[in-house]
């Protein structure tokens, strides 16, 4: 029986109209000038409105050669609902404006039969945006090809859950027809967000966000989730997807394929100059097969 998730946030977070969202992907790709790559196994990118961060995580998306993969990994954090684990969609299929994904119901099964995961109710799966504004994406890079999505909701997890699920899915990063995209926006800065952390040293307001999220953003190039758990501590830095970025940052550690982080691009909503302002950060990466780490294990 046919489950659909909706595309709950099209025509408002981002066009319901087919014809305009291909064009402004379209365009963003275009803009982005990338090369497609299958060394490129994974991309980290936002998931804020279109016409946000629209433009950034075309900087992520357009990294991905699409030819030999056929499944795609979701890691979204969750926004509205809480739940110590992950969970798993009920849904068998996830629409787009712009065509439908279907579910590798098989895939599903197996995550399942660990026993580790939940299942999340399609109102949670609806609600939720951080995989959703992924999908147009991944719909307009894998047009023409066959791909299917394990979509997974990332809780609250503790760093004992996160090293668990990383090593759980590490055996998923292997296999090269697989393919994961993280998602995560970066500082959440203002008194709406009850984050002000403000180094003076790096002058403008906005350039502390900056220097704050690069610092973030080049501990997770290092690939080390102790690290980066160390940096959250230390600056409670608003990086909504800092547990799915920890899940795959396990899984890196895990799986025997070397596999480097690399940010490509980094965005604010605004630039904050005052106490009063308020912004949300972007930024995309790619991780690629490291040939180079390939040579030093054959040692």
């Amino acid at each position: 029986m046919e489950r659909v998730r909706r595309a709950a946030h099209a025509g408002s977070w981002y066009t319901n109209n087919a014809k305009r969202l291909e064009e402004e992907l379209d365009g963003w790709l275009g803009a982005a000038g990338l090369t497609k790559s299958p060394d490129v196994r994974a991309v980290i990118a936002p998931h804020a409105g279109y016409s946000y961060s629209g433009r950034c995580a075309a900087y992520a998306f357009g990294n991905i050669d699409p030819t030999n993969i056929s499944r795609v990994f979701l890691l979204g954090p969750s926004h509205h609902y809480y739940t110590p684990k992950c969970a798993l969609t009920k849904a068998t299929v996830y629409r787009t404006p712009i065509g439908d994904l279907p579910v590798d119901q098989e895939a599903i099964e197996e995550l399942s039969a660990t026993g580790k995961f939940e299942f999340m109710d399609l109102s949670v799966d609806e609600a939720e945006h951080s995989m959703e504004m992924h999908l147009p994406y991944l719909s307009k890079v894998f047009q023409g090809h066959t791909v299917k999505v394990v979509p997974i909701l990332v809780g609250a997890l503790s760093s004992q859950s996160e090293a668990m699920y990383g090593q759980l899915l590490s055996k998923y990063v292997d296999d090269p027809s697989n393919f994961f995209s993280v998602s995560s926006d970066f500082c959440h800065w203002g008194s709406r967000f009850s984050y002000s952390y403000y180094d003076k040293k790096h002058g403008a307001i906005h350039k502390s966000i900056e220097a704050l999220d690069r610092m973030g953003m080049e501990i997770i190039e290092t690939g080390d989730p102790v690290a980066f758990k160390q940096y959250l501590q230390e600056y409670e830095n608003t990086i909504c997807g800092r547990h799915p970025i920890s899940v795959f940052l396990h899984m890196l550690k895990h799986c025997s394929t070397k596999i480097k982080i690399g940010f490509v691009r980094y965005e604010q909503s605004s630039q904050c100059k005052s106490m009063r302002d308020s912004s949300v950060s972007y930024a995309s990466a790619a991780a690629k097969v490291d040939a180079s780490g390939e040579e030093e294990n054959k040692d």
